[in-house]
């Protein structure tokens, strides 16, 4: 049974850095689209960043406008994990984070494609 799990939230004043990082489990990860995206209360949810499966020709990271620069997404497929490296935060970036996992999907920002989600992990980006 595939399971997704979150760590790394918390609460930092704005300017600071946080690292959120997913493990994975009962999956062939190196398959997979990893994607992060997050929900700010009474807003839909928004894509941050993806980054495709291992081998995916044409490139392999998509960034949202509002974090290009400033987040930089990676993955490990020996550790099965995919992390997120938040810089520069403001209060904007205040959402409940989730990693999602989608089968050997090329365009990462289409949170319909994903199967496997995580329970999310809070970050709060205080002003």
């Amino acid at each position: 049974q595939a399971q997704l799990v979150e760590s790394g939230g918390g609460l930092v004043q704005a300017g600071g850095s946080l690292r959120l990082s997913c493990a994975a489990s009962g999956l062939p990860f190196s398959e997979y689209t990893m994607g992060w995206f997050r929900q700010a209360p009474g807003k839909d949810r928004e894509f941050v960043a993806g980054i495709r499966w291992t081998g995916a020709s044409g490139g392999g990271i998509q960034y949202a406008d509002s974090v290009n620069g400033r987040f930089t997404i990676s993955r490990d497929d020996t550790r099965k994990t995919v992390d997120l490296q938040m810089n520069s935060l403001n209060p904007e970036d205040t959402a409940v984070y989730s990693c999602g996992a989608a089968f050997k999907v090329f365009d990462s920002r289409n949170w319909g494609t994903y199967i496997y989600w995580g329970q999310g992990t809070q970050v709060t980006v205080s002003s």
